[in-house]
């Protein structure tokens, strides 16, 4: 898993892809950061974070898009699959690697953090909290978008798909009570990630919240090992 992650992680910064991703990250964050906080006067760190909220729905997938499509499409898939690593070393180690991409580019926003300091008292409480939450919403989107990378061979069309499920996923919170059938309302439910993400923006760093994103994490992550395991087998 070591060595996929080490590889993946370089390819990040050998192509646009890692340095896209960061720069526009921080460029539109900036700007939100600008007006939302600076021009207003506010040193709420986790309302910055929620105005931020969007930006990882449409960019993460420019992150996700080639950790799959890519092999297929050099027809290189076939020789990762009949390594000696499991399929779970390598879904992980690619997963990973975006992950330690987010985590980066979310370290460069902690700049905001201490210009808010220099004019004020900071939290680091409610600061720890809704970073965690960030983090771990980050990190379902990065799920999602591996399964979808790993189920297509083309790199725009896997993130045509995955921004798609993301705009899915940031409506289904008012899909939710507008839906008449109280199962699939429910169903829905699992699904909503920025309602799960509000108590962390509000400090309250609990357990159920990380292992609901955890778990949403490991259920993406799985299905992915299931798609590539069942191609590698139909095309054996």
């Amino acid at each position: 898993m070591v060595a996929v992650w080490k590889r993946e992680l370089a390819s990040y910064f050998l192509t646009p892809i890692g340095y896209v991703f960061v720069g526009f990250f921080l460029l539109v964050s900036g700007i939100l950061f600008t007006f939302n906080n600076l021009m207003s006067g506010s040193g709420d760190v986790a309302a910055m974070l929620s105005s931020f909220s969007m930006v990882p729905l449409f960019l993460v997938p420019i992150l996700t898009m080639r950790l799959f499509s890519e092999e297929r499409k050099n027809k290189s898939e076939q020789m990762l699959m009949t390594s000696p690593l499991s399929l779970t070393a390598i879904v992980a180690g690619k997963f990973f690697s975006a992950l330690t991409v987010w985590l980066a580019t979310l370290a460069g926003t902690m700049l905001y953090v201490l210009i808010i300091g220099s004019y004020g008292n900071l939290y680091w409480g409610e600061i720890i909290s809704a970073y965690v939450g960030f983090f771990l919403m980050g990190g379902c989107f990065i799920a999602i978008g591996t399964l979808v990378s790993a189920s297509t061979e083309n790199q725009v069309s896997a993130a045509v798909i995955s921004i798609g499920v993301n705009f899915f996923i940031w409506v289904v919170d008012s899909v939710i009570y507008v839906v008449p059938a109280q199962f699939i309302s429910t169903a829905l439910q699992w699904f909503s990630l920025y309602e799960r993400y509000d108590p962390f923006a509000r400090a309250q760093l609990g357990f159920s919240g990380i292992l609901y994103f955890l778990s949403f994490i490991v259920v993406f992550l799985f299905l992915t090992i299931r798609v590539i395991d069942k191609r590698r087998w139909g095309e054996g």
